[in-house]
């Protein structure tokens, strides 16, 4: 959740008026063959299950992240999902059974669920839940009271003191005591309630604004307390807290990646992009989950998002193509107002329409998700650059892919190290082949890339439906 827009800000102020198998403890990149993750932003739980048997399953994702399931506050806005008002899974998206029954369709197909988890607070305001909970502010009958809250009750103010942003409360939003012993307790059985569904990790929400050490009791109390879990724990130069506190119980989401990614893709050169990752003082690879853009991002303009065009679409290619963390791909909705809810309440009756981007299942992404899996392990080798915005690089002997992010066609012989033969670029859909040298000669149109990987060698079937 993290910083909101300022409007989404207010407007919570004023309620008064996310193959994850288990790994070990410090296991933070996400094991088995595929590691990346669509992230369907507020779609209900029956639109994410068809999702998972139509696209993300056939693609080759890992994993879905689906938003949280927990009852909330009511209200069209998107951000009525991250106010808890109990542990019943009984949001906007779907109900106990229906949350289930999307668990076990996911599993068929193939994709493990993720589920974003709001353990760091609960409501702003009074009122009732989506599920027909009452609540107020401070007491929400047969989970929490008073007793539970940390004792700041302002606003966090101050990133440089510890204490303000992990003791009193992110946009005026009711801050549970993670150091209390019932406290600790009840989140461990609300997650080890998702893990008795068929949960296989958690995305913890708002993670910077809980201690370390809660979080590390809390994960201990869990049936399974080597769960898979990656953490919320935004990076800012000079903050009191930092991410890399968070990496001895899982993943901790990268956000200078995302930023560095739109830094890069709007005003300098891909050719900087040699080194990216560690090279450039994020944390290791093996502890990061990346993201182009998230629900956060998008709306507050740090990082790339589905306006940008090209930009957007080129810096999931990269991204997938990179070796670096463990992916998370956006797919969300258009949006003008920043605070606006999902269409239809979040019915997916179809990609691309009612607003649905359904970034998961453009061609270009898509196809990139089995690209990644085909090259897991694999080191870059045959880096080229043109010293500007034209790049391309291997991935040994499995996967090649070269980038044109100009504003004019790039027509040139590649040196790779994959076999002979014949293969699909799998973004244009086009063959190409690939000569006893390791080389072949395209042309990529401006802003286009093209990817080539051993599992890939004819076009027929490649891309997925919308």
């Amino acid at each position: 959740m993290a910083r909101r827009p300022l409007s989404a800000a207010l407007a919570l102020a004023a309620g008064a008026a996310a193959l994850i198998s288990p790994a070990t403890t410090a296991q933070a990149a996400a094991p088995g063959d595929k590691d990346v993750t669509a992230v369907l932003f507020e779609w209900k739980f029956d639109s994410v299950a068809k999702a998972c048997t139509d696209t993300l399953g056939p693609a080759g994702y890992g994993y879905v992240q689906v938003s949280p399931p927990q009852e909330h506050i009511q209200g069209s806005q998107w951000w009525t999902s991250y106010q808890p008002v109990s542990y019943r899974i009984a949001g906007r998206l779907g109900d106990r059974a229906a949350f289930a029954a999307m668990v076990g369709t996911c599993h068929a197909a193939g994709v493990k669920v993720v589920a974003d988890s709001v353990i760091n607070h609960m409501s702003a305001g009074s009122g009732t839940g989506t599920g027909g909970s009452s609540y107020t502010k401070y007491d929400y009958p047969g989970v929490y009271s008073a007793a539970d809250m940390d004792d700041c009750t302002a606003q966090i103010t101050n990133y440089q003191d510890r204490a303000n942003v992990q003791n009193c409360e992110l946009v005026g939003l009711a801050d549970l005591d993670t150091g209390e012993d019932y406290v600790r307790g009840r989140i461990a059985a609300y997650l080890d309630d998702l893990r008795s569904l068929g949960v296989d990790g958690f995305r913890i929400d708002a993670a910077k604004h809980m201690p370390a050490a809660d979080l590390a009791n809390i994960k201990s109390r869990l049936s399974d307390p080597n769960v898979y879990w990656k953490q919320e724990a935004i990076y800012g130069a000079g903050e009191a807290v930092q991410p890399d506190e968070y990496t001895g119980t899982g993943d901790v989401q990268e956000f200078r990646y995302a930023r560095s990614l739109k830094q890069v893709f709007d005003n300098e050169n891909l050719a900087y992009l040699k080194n990216f990752g560690e090279g450039w003082g994020f944390m290791p690879s093996s502890k990061a989950a990346v993201f182009v853009d998230n629900h956060d991002t998008e709306r507050g303009g740090d990082t790339l998002n589905y306006k940008d065009g090209a930009n957007y679409t080129l810096a999931n290619v990269f991204m997938l193509a990179w070796p670096y963390g463990s992916p998370d791909v956006h797919s969300g909705y258009e949006w003008s107002d920043k605070d606006a809810g999902p269409p239809n309440g979040g019915t997916v009756n179809a990609c691309y329409s009612d607003g649905w981007k359904c970034q998961h299942a453009w061609r270009e992404i898509a196809s990139m998700v089995g690209f990644r899996n085909t090259a897991r392990g694999e080191a870059v080798t045959d880096w080229w650059d043109d010293g500007g915005d034209r790049i391309a690089f291997g991935r040994g002997a499995k996967a090649y892919v070269a980038i044109n992010h100009e504003g004019s066609a790039l027509t040139r012989t590649f040196q790779t190290s994959l076999p002979a033969g014949d293969y699909c670029d799998i973004q244009s859909g086009n063959g190409v082949t690939v000569n006893g040298s390791g080389q072949f000669t395209a042309t990529l149109g401006a802003n286009t890339a093209l990817a080539l990987q051993v599992n890939a060698r004819t076009c027929t079937g490649v891309g997925t439906t919308g």
